[in-house]
């Protein structure tokens, strides 16, 4: 069997997550949002305006009240729509929490991203069913790699919120070629956690060195149950009972490092501006990545559980 063929039936599945609850009205800046602090950082990073995020995910809802006008472009990469690449759209509804929280806009209604100005490019990868296959999340992070927008933008963030039991070397080069070419990777790091930082678990591509792996923590500041531990976790965010954007223009609160990694995916957009204007050029991704660190706060457990904290944007 070649190489193509087994990176195809290598299954890569959406990160397990809970819905708790799902709504048709709400009004409010959600609590994770606050968390983090990114209202502190809104008018210093022109609430991430012009960063572009690669959201590779299930889609989303294209004509969501709070995402329509933050989507740049979008490409599918599973065969659901019968296979139509031009068709991103979001038939589980993962994919346009993971959005929302990163980018919901501000417009007096429903939710607000952490960087309500960002931009999102849509690279469905996972089928209505959670799943996908290796070849689609490789190939999904080349065309984000290269891909440039109508005014010569390039992403500057990925952002995936799923994983795969095998570390795939393709995945990994794929990787590293994005971090390579300046791009933060930002990846939940699993569900697959016991309650104890003494036993690892591994889930790619974020148990790789150079992505960034996202732990979660609930609003009482300890660390999630399901959360994964292991000497690759970056830092944690708010992931238990989050509010964001739903298909069929709802909202939703679900829960799993799925949900905190967009906190940071967001976060990385605001502080790219700040940095960027700070330093007066384009920084790098071992730049960014040490803005990034730079704002979290120790919680006091282990570093494989909480890496170098939580996500703290008031610092």
């Amino acid at each position: 069997m070649s190489k193509l063929s087994l990176l195809k039936n290598k299954e890569v599945k959406l990160i397990p997550f809970t819905i708790q609850k799902i709504m048709k009205n709400v009004t409010e800046i959600p609590q994770g949002v606050d968390m983090v602090h990114a209202p502190a950082l809104w008018e210093q990073s022109k609430k991430g305006q012009g960063v572009v995020i690669a959201v590779l995910d299930t889609g989303c809802q294209i004509d969501h009240p709070e995402l329509q006008d933050r989507i740049v472009g979008g490409k599918n990469f599973t065969k659901d729509y019968n296979g139509n690449t031009s068709n991103f759209a979001d038939n589980n509804g993962h994919g346009t929490h993971v959005a929302g929280t990163i980018a919901a806009s501000e417009n007096n209604a429903g939710v607000l991203g952490v960087a309500p100005l960002s931009k999102l490019l849509i690279l469905k990868v996972l089928r209505k069913d959670g799943g996908g296959n290796y070849k689609s999340i490789i190939d999904a992070i080349n065309y984000a790699i290269k891909w440039r927008g109508s005014n010569k933008e390039r992403v500057r963030v990925i952002s995936m919120s799923l994983g795969g039991k095998e570390d795939v070397a393709a995945l990994h080069s794929a990787v590293k070629k994005a971090v390579e070419n300046n791009i933060l990777v930002i990846c939940a790091s699993g569900n697959e956690g016991d309650n104890s930082y003494k036993t690892d678990e591994y889930s790619y591509p974020a148990a790789y060195n150079e992505a960034i792996s996202v732990g979660a923590v609930d609003f009482n500041k300890q660390i999630a149950k399901y959360s994964n531990s292991n000497m690759n976790v970056d830092l944690v965010a708010p992931g238990d009972g989050i509010l964001s954007t739903f298909i069929n223009g709802k909202y939703a609160k679900l829960s799993g490092t799925s949900m905190a990694t967009p906190h940071v995916s967001g976060a990385a957009a605001l502080l790219i501006n700040v940095s960027e204007e700070e330093f007066g050029r384009t920084l790098t991704e071992s730049e960014l990545y040490a803005q990034l660190i730079k704002r979290t706060t120790s919680l006091g457990f282990d570093k494989r559980s909480e890496g170098n904290g939580l996500l703290d944007l008031s610092k």
